[in-house]
């Protein structure tokens, strides 16, 4: 398993705070920043970032975390790229869901919404495996056609 981390400003914070979380499980992961708190950066950038490393490492336990405010525009970005299924996860059953139901590869966490619990939203984002129900794929395949 490997885990690729980024933020914009407004997810700094939480970024720092997963990043130490991810260390104390002995989770692997890549901290592609922000690596200093800079209120003008852009989510743009880490999210493309994540994107392309999720992609280029593609495997069944390869994942990236993205943080920005509110986590549309980190998502929206991210989703950009074929083969890239970004879901907002506030919480552990969205997280559920995102990932069984559509095999979400990266997940995106709001920071604004004073995620506390993120430890067990990341942890069932990681551990729950994409249904084998012919439906979910079928539609799953069907995001990669456009």
């Amino acid at each position: 398993m490997h885990i690729y981390l980024g933020a914009d400003h407004r997810g700094f914070e939480l970024k720092n705070r997963i990043a130490e979380w991810l260390k104390s499980e002995s989770i692997p992961f890549t901290d592609f920043g922000a690596k200093e708190y800079d209120a003008e950066d852009d989510y743009n950038v880490y999210a493309k970032t994540v994107a392309q490393a999720v992609l280029g490492n593609h495997g069944p336990s390869t994942f990236g975390i993205l943080i920005c405010g509110s986590g549309q525009g980190i998502a929206m970005q991210a989703n950009r790229f074929k083969g890239i299924r970004a879901a907002i996860c506030p919480d552990t059953a969205t997280a559920i869901e995102a990932r069984g139901h559509n095999d979400a590869n990266i997940l995106c966490i709001p920071a604004d919404q004073q995620i506390n619990d993120f430890a067990s939203v990341i942890d069932s984002f990681i551990h729950t495996p994409p249904l084998e129900d012919p439906k979910y794929k079928r539609r799953n395949q069907e995001l990669d056609k456009i």
